[in-house]
């Protein structure tokens, strides 16, 4: 390396950046962390705010932040593909372009399975590749915000000199609190729930996924991928799946995970029964729950994504990755996904977020 290893970590209050500062913290990074809200002060993080959607408050706000190795874990939800390709793709490009003047080695891309399954308007519709999924896979002939992002990133490589990465995660189990896709805490929610009102937590999903196999990415793999992928010249310039590197069935994981919460579990009966639906009375229920065990957060919406868990458990398509080409290149961590959710719910429990 020609500087001082300096991580930029886009997004560092979400799942993935806050498990990627995290790590880089540990490994005696010096860090700027780029977030809508600032989280807790800790030595090695500088904290930076900016509206990603504008290129001037990037402009001004990244101007002296002398970056090595930038981590874009960031994303916003839009209305329709289209919008989300001109906010999404925007983002990357005039981020990117606020660094133009920073010593920029090395740019990681956190993506997703959208990359083979087709964005939120035709998810899993048309031809898909086969399961599991390959990094060597074409794109979709179908508009993809990922895609637009990729292209950017590619565009500001070539132009700016730096390598990339681009990593493609399945559903990221991590702790964060006022995410919108949290299915970690989600669950842990409605096993309280369940167990509060003395029913059983019942699985919101398809048969497809109860039977199938499917796999999920712990967050601090992901951040141990990406930071390797950065540093590693076997990572530059290349696309990798990031998962856990096992498969699980949720007829298996459900009831295990149900007995770690401390309540019954009930599978697929003849139809989903999503979230959304069981937890639509709930809100005073989560409040009784909040005043018996003394819990920190009383909004529920902060803490419950119950329309992506029953969008995640509800697909009629098997979904899972294969992790060769990153183990091949070096990067060999594993997590059993068990222990995964085991350890997170064990986190919000001592964080007061559950009972």
């Amino acid at each position: 390396m020609t500087a001082t290893p300096h991580a930029l970590v886009v997004g560092a209050t979400g799942i993935a950046g806050s498990a990627i500062v995290d790590h880089l913290v540990a490994d005696g990074w010096t860090v700027t962390a780029l977030s809508r809200r600032p989280g807790a002060e800790r030595p090695g993080i500088t904290w930076r705010s900016a509206d990603l959607r504008s290129a001037e408050s990037l402009a001004a706000t990244l101007a002296d932040v002398p970056a090595t190795h930038v981590f874009f874990t960031a994303w916003s939800r839009q209305a329709t593909e289209a919008e989300n390709i001109a906010v999404n793709g925007g983002m990357v490009r005039d981020l990117l372009a606020a660094l133009a003047g920073a010593p920029v080695q090395h740019v990681a891309l956190m993506t997703g399975l959208k990359h083979y399954l087709g964005p939120f308007e035709a998810y899993g519709q048309g031809t898909m590749p086969d399961t599991p999924f390959h990094e060597d896979e074409p794109r979709l002939d179908v508009d993809n915000f990922y895609y637009a992002q990729e292209d950017e990133l590619f565009a500001a490589a070539a132009r700016q000199g730096f390598t990339w990465s681009v990593h493609r995660s399945h559903t990221v189990l991590g702790y964060a609190v006022g995410n919108a896709m949290n299915m970690g805490l989600t669950i842990a929610v409605a096993a309280a729930i369940s167990r509060h009102t003395g029913r059983p937590m019942v699985f919101p999903g398809s048969e497809t996924q109860w039977n199938g196999l499917t796999d999920v990415t712990d967050a601090d793999l992901l951040a141990a991928q990406m930071v390797w992928a950065a540093t590693d010249p076997a990572g530059a310039d290349e696309a990798f799946n990031t998962a856990n590197g096992d498969v699980f069935r949720w007829r298996w994981m459900w009831p295990r995970i149900a007995a770690h919460l401390g309540v019954e579990a009930e599978g697929f009966d003849t139809a989903p029964r999503p979230f959304e639906e069981q937890m639509a009375d709930a809100a005073p229920v989560w409040a009784e729950i909040v005043a018996e065990h003394g819990l920190v957060e009383p909004d529920l919406e902060r803490l419950a994504s119950w329309w992506h868990t029953d969008a995640d458990l509800g697909r009629d398509i098997e979904v899972m990755t294969d992790m060769s080409k990153s183990r091949l290149a070096g990067f060999t961590e594993h997590h059993r996904t068990i222990d995964s959710f085991t350890r997170l719910f064990d986190r919000y429990r001592a964080e007061r977020l559950v009972p």
